[in-house]
């Protein structure tokens, strides 16, 4: 098992620094070569520090951070990255603070952190539910799931017309139509006649 580090302090401008946070590592068998940091806000998911750091990570090892807090002060970023700790059969160590319980070395840490585990199964559970309610309740009112259409009537006129130009260039008339080439051709031939779906598009608008 490997121990790797991770500290974070807010300000870049020298008010905050890493050297309680880097002592309490290193005492608790963290070695420099395996420390990680970020100067940055902790509700940034994209911080450069705990990318690296979680990139390191092998199924295993122990991520060990100071405090609770440096992980990240947004829940659901937290229970995300518990999450991904847990599918990839990493541990994580807390040393101080209110998730000082959170030790995988320990009866009382693995319950702990299988509760943040349960957290993001429940979250992916209600991502779900909400998307088929959402889905169902669209349905209800006519309209089918996915990104909306992008062919108008208005649009499609523009198209006719343009079409049977031998001086239109296609991918030029798709980014004016705010369209793409395989919606422009559902509708339209390249001689500006109408197509399928053209056609019903229209013969809805009459």
């Amino acid at each position: 098992m490997v121990l790797i580090g991770y500290m974070r302090v807010s300000k870049a401008d020298g008010s905050q620094v890493l050297d309680l946070q880097r002592d309490a590592l290193l005492a608790a068998g963290v070695t420099v070569a395996h420390l990680y940091e970020d100067l940055a806000s902790g509700r940034r998911d994209d911080r450069p520090g705990l990318v690296a750091c979680t990139k390191a990570l092998r199924a295993s090892d122990m991520l060990v951070v100071w405090k609770l807090d440096r992980l990240g002060r947004d829940l659901r970023h937290l229970v995300n990255l518990m999450d991904d700790l847990t599918r990839r059969g990493v541990g994580l160590k807390v040393l101080a603070g209110e998730g000082a319980a959170i030790d995988t070395t320990t009866a009382a840490g693995k319950l702990v952190f299988g509760i943040f585990a349960a957290l993001a199964e429940f979250e992916r559970a209600l991502i779900v539910e909400r998307t088929k309610a959402g889905l169902v309740a669209a349905r209800a009112r006519g309209r089918n799931g996915g990104a909306p259409f992008k062919m108008t009537a208005a649009k499609l006129r523009l198209a006719q017309a343009a079409m049977g130009k031998p001086e239109t260039k296609i991918a030029n008339l798709c980014r004016e139509l705010g369209i793409t080439r395989q919606t422009l051709y559902r509708h339209v031939a390249p001689d500006g006649s109408l197509r399928a779906h053209g056609t019903k598009l229209l013969g809805s608008r009459a």
